[in-house]
């Protein structure tokens, strides 16, 4: 929904990315390159690319799972920090959009890392719990559908380990959610996210103002 920390004025995110962000010159390329497509605002923040990457690799991740590749900047920002050997699993159903992410993977060098699953992200968490993936994941990011957020922890929450940390995006989007007045089906998917995870004994949670509100939760 942000592609930047709103609330930080433009002289300091630009310094926070140029100290506090190693981004290298092919992520920097795939943000130039996704600003000229008109959802552009769909990418996340380089910041959280960033943070992202030190999550996984502070958990030591080697499975991984993405709900919404758009261009591709976060399944990047993971695929360079896995090991050898380690994977993520992009979910999105736009192949004009990630054909622009495989000629980054591919550019990286990280292609053999990344399993693309063009269809929507439901039918392939059932898919992989169906084949007995339970308690195999690593880390999740979920940027899809916001309606179907709820539906999706539910999967989410059996697919990952113990230990296993989801990372939530958009989870204030813009706000909305704490606007009565708005209701329409994405703000009710999110905001009933927000509700299960803050009473979820299963999990433990910190809801973060990074870009668009970010919630880290770690299953139990």
């Amino acid at each position: 929904m942000t592609s930047k920390t709103d609330w930080l004025p433009d002289d300091l995110h630009a310094y926070l990315l140029r100290v506090g962000v190693r981004e290298t010159e092919l992520l920097r390329r795939l943000r130039d390159e996704t600003a000229a497509i008109p959802q552009h605002n769909m990418q996340i923040a380089p910041e959280q690319g960033a943070f992202m990457a030190l999550l996984v690799e502070l958990i030591g991740a080697r499975r991984c799972i993405e709900l919404g590749t758009f261009t591709g900047y976060s399944s990047l920002c993971v695929a360079i920090a896995l090991p050898p050997g380690g994977e993520i699993v992009c979910c999105d159903v736009s192949s004009e959009w990630t054909d622009i992410a495989r000629r980054y993977w591919d550019a990286a060098g990280v292609s053999d890392r990344v399993t693309l699953r063009l269809q929507p992200a439901l039918l392939t968490l059932d898919e992989l719990l169906a084949r007995g993936d339970e308690n195999s994941f690593d880390f999740a990011f979920v940027d899809a559908v916001k309606s179907e957020y709820p539906a999706y922890y539910d999967r989410l929450l059996q697919l990952l380990r113990p230990g296993g940390l989801m990372v939530w995006d958009n989870v204030f989007w813009e706000g909305e959610v704490i606007r009565p007045e708005v209701d329409d089906a994405d703000v009710r998917g999110i905001r009933e996210l927000n509700e299960a995870l803050a009473g979820d004994p299963r999990v433990s949670i910190s809801m973060l103002p990074v870009a668009d509100g970010l919630t880290l939760v770690r299953k139990r």
